[in-house]
């Protein structure tokens, strides 16, 4: 699933590494890659491992679930801080920010990627990881994305001295709106809701104001947000 990112926490536009944005769940596979190029270790260090995740009810009873990630090595990865170790680990000057594909042309056994701005790039592989607006993907032809209906709000959250919530993923169902958190470290918790919006719902988009208020009288542990000191966030609507 890719999501179509409406306000806060899009592809990057500054000239250098944004300092703020989200986070991504990570299991075996994706460490072991992260382990071959040589960045696992610190990335661990950065994080806590997952041990669990707390499956929650919000109306029915008895209400939870609990599952063990026993045997996984699962973590909630800091996009910012995965994004640094990259940079950190190539040589200088070969990271470029700001640097939007807007066509691909195929040149013997390279391809040429024209960007924003004029400069064209030669490269024997290309991956492309660019949202839902896939230029890489309409270049290979790919299906066009299909919208799910459903919205997702997601943040970051920083409590300064540490929270109390431990390695546990928490989700929670019920009327239609699934919300949750996990925490990355000792400090720093991801947490999202997501559900299928009304007409007038939609228009909360471009109120960051009532935006927040409206995860905070959905979510079931609002006490637990309200008191964070450092609130990032970004409405997505999804696309699969």
């Amino acid at each position: 699933m890719v999501w179509k990112v409406k306000c806060q926490g899009g592809v990057p536009s500054q000239l250098r590494l944004r300092i703020t944005s989200f986070a991504f769940t990570t299991w075996n596979n994706a460490l072991r890659v992260l382990d071959a190029i040589g960045i696992g270790k610190s990335l661990r260090q950065q994080h806590d491992l997952t041990l669990s995740i707390l499956v929650a009810s919000t109306f029915l009873v008895p209400s939870a679930s609990k599952i063990s990630f026993n045997g996984h090595e699962v973590c909630c990865l800091q996009r910012r801080l995965l994004l640094e170790a990259l940079t950190n680990e190539l040589p200088r000057d070969t990271t470029r920010f700001s640097s939007k594909v807007v066509s691909i042309e195929k040149s013997d056994f390279f391809k040429r990627l024209h960007l924003a701005y004029g400069t064209v790039l030669k490269t024997k592989v290309l991956i492309g990881c660019d949202g839902v607006n896939l230029v890489v993907a309409k270049w290979l032809g790919l299906e066009k994305s299909v919208f799910t209906s459903r919205s997702i709000i997601r943040g970051h959250t920083r409590f300064e001295g540490g929270h109390s919530f431990g390695p546990k993923f928490r989700l929670f169902v019920g009327k239609g709106v699934r919300s949750g958190f996990l925490p990355c470290n000792d400090e720093n918790v991801y947490w999202f809701l997501t559900w299928t919006p009304s007409t007038k719902e939609e228009e909360l988009e471009d109120d960051p104001v009532k935006l927040k208020q409206f995860v905070l009288n959905k979510v079931c542990v609002k006490t637990e947000i309200k008191t964070s000191p450092s609130y990032h966030h970004g409405l997505c609507r999804g696309f699969i």
